[in-house]
Protein backbone atom coordinates (compact mmCIF):
# COMPACT_ATOMS: atom_id res chain seq x y z
CA UNK A 1 0.00 0.00 0.00
CA UNK A 2 1.73 3.18 -1.20
CA UNK A 3 0.91 6.29 0.85
CA UNK A 4 0.96 9.94 -0.19
CA UNK A 5 0.76 12.73 2.37
CA UNK A 6 -0.57 16.25 1.93
CA UNK A 7 0.24 19.00 4.39
CA UNK A 8 2.00 22.24 5.17
CA UNK A 9 5.58 22.22 3.88
CA UNK A 10 7.37 23.88 6.79
CA UNK A 11 10.96 23.97 7.96
CA UNK A 12 11.06 23.50 11.75
CA UNK A 13 13.43 25.81 13.62
CA UNK A 14 13.91 24.28 17.07
CA UNK A 15 14.88 26.50 19.99
CA UNK A 16 15.65 25.06 23.44
CA UNK A 17 14.31 27.45 26.09
CA UNK A 18 16.16 28.01 29.35
CA UNK A 19 12.80 28.77 31.05
CA UNK A 20 9.12 29.29 30.14
CA UNK A 21 9.26 32.99 31.03
CA UNK A 22 9.57 33.99 27.39
CA UNK A 23 6.24 32.40 26.35
CA UNK A 24 3.91 35.08 27.82
CA UNK A 25 6.18 37.76 26.29
CA UNK A 26 5.70 36.23 22.84
CA UNK A 27 2.00 35.78 23.59
CA UNK A 28 1.77 32.03 22.91
CA UNK A 29 0.22 29.69 25.50
CA UNK A 30 2.51 26.83 26.53
CA UNK A 31 1.78 23.70 24.49
CA UNK A 32 -0.27 25.57 21.89
CA UNK A 33 0.26 26.00 18.16
CA UNK A 34 -0.40 29.57 17.05
CA UNK A 35 -0.29 31.11 13.61
CA UNK A 36 2.15 34.02 13.38
CA UNK A 37 3.06 36.62 10.76
CA UNK A 38 6.40 36.79 8.97
CA UNK A 39 7.29 39.81 11.19
CA UNK A 40 6.46 37.91 14.41
CA UNK A 41 8.53 34.95 13.23
CA UNK A 42 11.57 37.18 12.71
CA UNK A 43 11.01 38.87 16.09
CA UNK A 44 10.82 35.57 18.04
CA UNK A 45 14.01 34.33 16.46
CA UNK A 46 15.81 37.61 17.12
CA UNK A 47 14.74 37.48 20.79
CA UNK A 48 16.12 33.99 21.14
CA UNK A 49 19.37 34.35 19.20
CA UNK A 50 21.56 33.04 22.04
CA UNK A 51 19.67 29.75 22.39
CA UNK A 52 20.72 26.32 21.18
CA UNK A 53 18.92 25.79 17.87
CA UNK A 54 18.64 23.38 14.97
CA UNK A 55 16.64 23.18 11.77
CA UNK A 56 14.91 20.26 10.13
CA UNK A 57 12.20 19.74 7.50
CA UNK A 58 8.89 19.61 9.36
CA UNK A 59 5.17 19.78 8.81
CA UNK A 60 3.50 16.86 10.58
CA UNK A 61 2.50 14.86 7.51
CA UNK A 62 5.94 15.22 5.93
CA UNK A 63 7.46 13.87 9.16
CA UNK A 64 5.15 10.85 8.85
CA UNK A 65 6.00 10.19 5.19
CA UNK A 66 9.75 10.40 5.87
CA UNK A 67 9.53 7.93 8.77
CA UNK A 68 7.41 5.51 6.70
CA UNK A 69 9.97 5.74 3.92
CA UNK A 70 12.77 4.85 6.36
CA UNK A 71 10.84 1.68 7.22
CA UNK A 72 10.74 0.75 3.53
CA UNK A 73 7.29 2.01 2.48
CA UNK A 74 6.75 3.85 -0.81
CA UNK A 75 5.62 7.37 0.04
CA UNK A 76 5.01 10.75 -1.58
CA UNK A 77 4.31 14.25 -0.30
CA UNK A 78 2.27 17.15 -1.68
CA UNK A 79 3.12 20.62 -0.37
CA UNK A 80 3.77 24.19 -1.52
CA UNK A 81 7.12 25.92 -1.17
CA UNK A 82 8.64 29.31 -1.97
CA UNK A 83 11.55 30.22 -4.25
CA UNK A 84 14.05 30.76 -1.41
CA UNK A 85 16.89 28.72 0.12
CA UNK A 86 14.53 27.33 2.76
CA UNK A 87 12.30 25.84 0.03
CA UNK A 88 15.31 24.34 -1.78
CA UNK A 89 16.60 22.86 1.52
CA UNK A 90 13.15 21.38 2.22
CA UNK A 91 12.87 19.69 -1.17
CA UNK A 92 16.39 18.30 -0.96
CA UNK A 93 15.78 16.79 2.49
CA UNK A 94 12.47 15.21 1.42
CA UNK A 95 14.17 13.55 -1.56
CA UNK A 96 17.09 12.41 0.65
CA UNK A 97 14.57 10.63 2.91
CA UNK A 98 13.29 8.65 -0.09
CA UNK A 99 9.94 10.44 -0.29
CA UNK A 100 8.62 11.20 -3.79
CA UNK A 101 8.14 15.02 -3.92
CA UNK A 102 5.02 16.52 -5.51
CA UNK A 103 5.82 20.17 -4.80
CA UNK A 104 3.91 23.22 -6.00
CA UNK A 105 6.27 26.20 -6.32
CA UNK A 106 5.63 29.90 -6.00
CA UNK A 107 7.69 33.08 -5.66
CA UNK A 108 8.63 34.29 -2.18
CA UNK A 109 9.51 33.05 1.32
CA UNK A 110 8.80 29.42 2.32
CA UNK A 111 6.85 28.58 5.46
CA UNK A 112 8.45 27.67 8.77
CA UNK A 113 7.48 26.64 12.27
CA UNK A 114 9.41 27.99 15.26
CA UNK A 115 9.33 25.25 17.92
CA UNK A 116 10.06 26.50 21.46
CA UNK A 117 11.07 23.54 23.63
CA UNK A 118 10.52 24.02 27.38
CA UNK A 119 12.89 22.50 29.95
CA UNK A 120 10.26 19.76 30.64
CA UNK A 121 10.20 18.74 26.95
CA UNK A 122 6.80 20.34 26.17
CA UNK A 123 6.74 22.16 22.85
CA UNK A 124 5.05 25.42 21.89
CA UNK A 125 4.81 26.34 18.24
CA UNK A 126 4.61 29.59 16.30
CA UNK A 127 3.81 28.80 12.68
CA UNK A 128 4.31 31.07 9.69
CA UNK A 129 2.58 29.18 6.86
CA UNK A 130 3.89 31.19 3.92
CA UNK A 131 2.94 29.57 0.57
CA UNK A 132 1.56 26.50 2.36
CA UNK A 133 -1.62 28.49 3.06
CA UNK A 134 -2.17 29.31 -0.63
CA UNK A 135 -2.67 25.81 -2.08
CA UNK A 136 -5.77 25.68 -4.28
CA UNK A 137 -7.81 22.67 -5.46
CA UNK A 138 -6.59 22.93 -9.09
CA UNK A 139 -2.99 22.40 -7.92
CA UNK A 140 -3.83 18.89 -6.67
CA UNK A 141 -3.64 16.64 -9.72
CA UNK A 142 -5.52 13.34 -9.86
CA UNK A 143 -2.53 11.82 -11.74
CA UNK A 144 -0.36 12.42 -8.66
CA UNK A 145 -2.85 10.51 -6.49
CA UNK A 146 -3.40 7.54 -8.80
CA UNK A 147 -0.04 5.89 -7.97
CA UNK A 148 -1.03 5.54 -4.29
CA UNK A 149 -3.45 3.48 -2.21
CA UNK A 150 -3.88 5.89 0.72
CA UNK A 151 -3.65 9.65 1.30
CA UNK A 152 -2.80 11.01 4.75
CA UNK A 153 -3.94 14.61 5.36
CA UNK A 154 -3.25 16.90 8.31
CA UNK A 155 -6.08 18.67 10.12
CA UNK A 156 -4.23 21.99 9.85
CA UNK A 157 -5.46 22.08 6.22
CA UNK A 158 -9.07 22.40 7.43
CA UNK A 159 -8.48 26.17 7.33
CA UNK A 160 -8.65 25.69 3.55
CA UNK A 161 -12.08 24.04 3.15
CA UNK A 162 -12.19 24.10 -0.69
CA UNK A 163 -8.77 22.37 -0.84
CA UNK A 164 -9.77 19.77 1.76
CA UNK A 165 -13.07 18.89 0.10
CA UNK A 166 -11.70 18.81 -3.45
CA UNK A 167 -8.70 16.65 -2.47
CA UNK A 168 -10.87 14.16 -0.59
CA UNK A 169 -13.27 13.93 -3.56
CA UNK A 170 -10.38 13.36 -5.99
CA UNK A 171 -8.83 10.75 -3.68
CA UNK A 172 -12.12 8.84 -3.41
CA UNK A 173 -12.58 8.96 -7.20
CA UNK A 174 -9.08 7.53 -7.60
CA UNK A 175 -9.93 4.72 -5.14
CA UNK A 176 -7.66 5.83 -2.29
CA UNK A 177 -8.29 5.33 1.41
CA UNK A 178 -8.26 8.61 3.33
CA UNK A 179 -6.45 8.99 6.66
CA UNK A 180 -6.90 12.24 8.59
CA UNK A 181 -5.08 13.56 11.65
CA UNK A 182 -7.06 16.06 13.77
CA UNK A 183 -3.75 17.90 14.44
CA UNK A 184 -4.72 20.28 17.28
CA UNK A 185 -7.65 20.90 19.65
CA UNK A 186 -7.82 24.54 18.48
CA UNK A 187 -8.36 23.30 14.92
CA UNK A 188 -11.09 20.90 16.09
CA UNK A 189 -12.90 23.66 18.00
CA UNK A 190 -12.70 26.05 15.04
CA UNK A 191 -13.85 23.57 12.38
CA UNK A 192 -16.17 21.20 14.22
CA UNK A 193 -19.02 21.69 11.75
CA UNK A 194 -16.80 20.86 8.79
CA UNK A 195 -15.40 17.79 10.58
CA UNK A 196 -18.94 16.58 11.38
CA UNK A 197 -19.55 16.57 7.64
CA UNK A 198 -16.31 15.26 6.12
CA UNK A 199 -15.34 12.57 8.66
CA UNK A 200 -18.31 10.22 8.10
CA UNK A 201 -18.41 10.97 4.36
CA UNK A 202 -14.74 10.62 3.42
CA UNK A 203 -12.41 9.46 6.21
CA UNK A 204 -11.36 5.80 6.63
CA UNK A 205 -8.62 6.15 9.29
CA UNK A 206 -8.77 8.88 11.94
CA UNK A 207 -5.90 9.90 14.23
CA UNK A 208 -6.34 12.11 17.29
CA UNK A 209 -4.86 12.70 20.72
CA UNK A 210 -6.88 12.96 23.95
CA UNK A 211 -7.51 16.71 23.81
CA UNK A 212 -8.55 16.59 20.13
CA UNK A 213 -10.84 13.60 20.65
CA UNK A 214 -12.46 15.30 23.64
CA UNK A 215 -12.88 18.59 21.74
CA UNK A 216 -14.63 16.72 18.91
CA UNK A 217 -16.82 14.28 20.86
CA UNK A 218 -17.14 15.92 24.30
CA UNK A 219 -16.10 12.55 25.77
CA UNK A 220 -13.11 11.08 27.59
CA UNK A 221 -10.75 8.91 25.53
CA UNK A 222 -12.38 5.52 26.32
CA UNK A 223 -15.81 6.63 25.08
CA UNK A 224 -14.45 9.01 22.43
CA UNK A 225 -12.57 6.28 20.55
CA UNK A 226 -15.79 4.24 20.27
CA UNK A 227 -17.76 7.26 19.05
CA UNK A 228 -15.08 8.02 16.44
CA UNK A 229 -14.99 4.36 15.34
CA UNK A 230 -18.72 4.55 14.61
CA UNK A 231 -17.92 7.23 12.00
CA UNK A 232 -14.83 5.72 10.32
CA UNK A 233 -13.23 2.30 9.69
CA UNK A 234 -10.36 2.75 12.20
CA UNK A 235 -10.11 5.40 14.94
CA UNK A 236 -7.18 6.14 17.22
CA UNK A 237 -6.74 8.22 20.35
CA UNK A 238 -3.14 8.59 21.54
CA UNK A 239 -2.68 9.01 25.30
CA UNK A 240 0.93 10.21 25.67
CA UNK A 241 2.73 8.15 28.32
CA UNK A 242 -0.39 5.96 28.68
CA UNK A 243 -0.08 4.59 25.13
CA UNK A 244 -2.95 4.62 22.65
CA UNK A 245 -6.46 3.29 22.03
CA UNK A 246 -7.33 1.90 18.60
CA UNK A 247 -10.88 0.98 17.62
CA UNK A 248 -12.53 -0.74 14.69
CA UNK A 249 -16.24 -1.51 14.96
CA UNK A 250 -16.81 -2.77 18.52
CA UNK A 251 -13.18 -3.83 19.01
CA UNK A 252 -10.94 -1.55 21.12
CA UNK A 253 -7.25 -2.33 21.49
CA UNK A 254 -4.88 -0.63 23.95
CA UNK A 255 -1.14 -0.42 23.18
CA UNK A 256 1.46 0.67 25.70
CA UNK A 257 3.74 3.65 25.22
CA UNK A 258 7.43 3.01 24.52
CA UNK A 259 10.48 5.06 25.43
CA UNK A 260 11.51 6.79 28.62
CA UNK A 261 11.09 10.31 29.95
CA UNK A 262 10.66 12.57 26.89
CA UNK A 263 13.51 14.88 25.91
CA UNK A 264 11.22 16.58 23.36
CA UNK A 265 7.70 15.45 22.39
CA UNK A 266 7.91 17.06 18.90
CA UNK A 267 6.92 14.52 16.26
CA UNK A 268 5.55 11.85 18.63
CA UNK A 269 2.09 11.82 17.04
CA UNK A 270 3.60 12.00 13.53
CA UNK A 271 5.73 8.94 14.21
CA UNK A 272 2.88 7.02 15.83
CA UNK A 273 0.92 7.62 12.61
CA UNK A 274 3.93 6.52 10.52
CA UNK A 275 4.24 3.25 12.41
CA UNK A 276 0.52 2.54 12.33
CA UNK A 277 0.14 3.30 8.61
CA UNK A 278 3.25 1.24 7.83
CA UNK A 279 1.75 -1.69 9.74
CA UNK A 280 -1.39 -1.37 7.64
CA UNK A 281 0.70 -1.50 4.43
CA UNK A 282 1.99 -4.86 5.71
CA UNK A 283 -1.53 -6.16 6.50
CA UNK A 284 -0.69 -6.13 10.22
CA UNK A 285 -3.36 -6.35 12.93
CA UNK A 286 -4.54 -3.24 14.80
CA UNK A 287 -2.39 -4.23 17.79
CA UNK A 288 0.73 -4.88 15.69
CA UNK A 289 0.30 -1.59 13.80
CA UNK A 290 -0.23 0.27 17.08
CA UNK A 291 2.88 -1.31 18.60
CA UNK A 292 4.98 -0.16 15.61
CA UNK A 293 3.51 3.32 16.09
CA UNK A 294 4.44 3.31 19.80
CA UNK A 295 7.91 2.04 18.98
CA UNK A 296 8.62 4.94 16.60
CA UNK A 297 7.07 7.51 18.97
CA UNK A 298 9.28 6.17 21.78
CA UNK A 299 12.40 6.73 19.69
CA UNK A 300 11.51 10.24 18.49
CA UNK A 301 10.75 11.61 21.99
CA UNK A 302 14.28 10.61 22.99
CA UNK A 303 15.79 13.19 20.59
CA UNK A 304 15.46 16.93 19.98
CA UNK A 305 13.28 17.57 16.92
CA UNK A 306 10.77 15.59 14.88
CA UNK A 307 13.30 13.14 13.36
CA UNK A 308 14.71 9.85 14.68
CA UNK A 309 18.52 9.92 14.41
CA UNK A 310 19.97 7.74 11.60
CA UNK A 311 21.83 5.45 13.99
CA UNK A 312 18.59 3.96 15.36
CA UNK A 313 16.92 2.80 12.15
CA UNK A 314 18.60 -0.61 11.76
CA UNK A 315 17.58 -1.51 15.32
CA UNK A 316 14.05 -0.17 14.71
CA UNK A 317 13.64 -2.32 11.59
CA UNK A 318 14.67 -5.45 13.50
CA UNK A 319 12.13 -4.64 16.22
CA UNK A 320 9.41 -3.99 13.61
CA UNK A 321 10.09 -7.38 12.02
CA UNK A 322 9.77 -8.97 15.47
CA UNK A 323 6.39 -7.27 15.97
CA UNK A 324 5.21 -8.43 12.55
CA UNK A 325 6.33 -11.97 13.42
Amino acid sequence: MNTIGMGNALVDVLLQLESDRVLPEIGIQKGAMDMISEEQMIRIRKNQEGLKRSQTPGGSVCNTMRAMSRLGARTGFIGKIGSDEVGAYYEEEVKKAGVNPHFIRTEGVSGSCTVLISPDGERTMGTFLGPAATMVPDEIRVEALENYHCIYIEGYLLVNEPLMRATMQKAKQAGLKIALDLSNFNIVNAFKGLLDDIIPNYVDILFSNESEAEAFTGQQAQEAVRTLASMVDIAMVTLGKNGALIARGDTVVHVDAEGGKPVDTTGAGDHFAAGFLYGQTRNASLEQSGRIGSLLAGYVIDAIGPVIPDRHWEQIKLKVNDILG
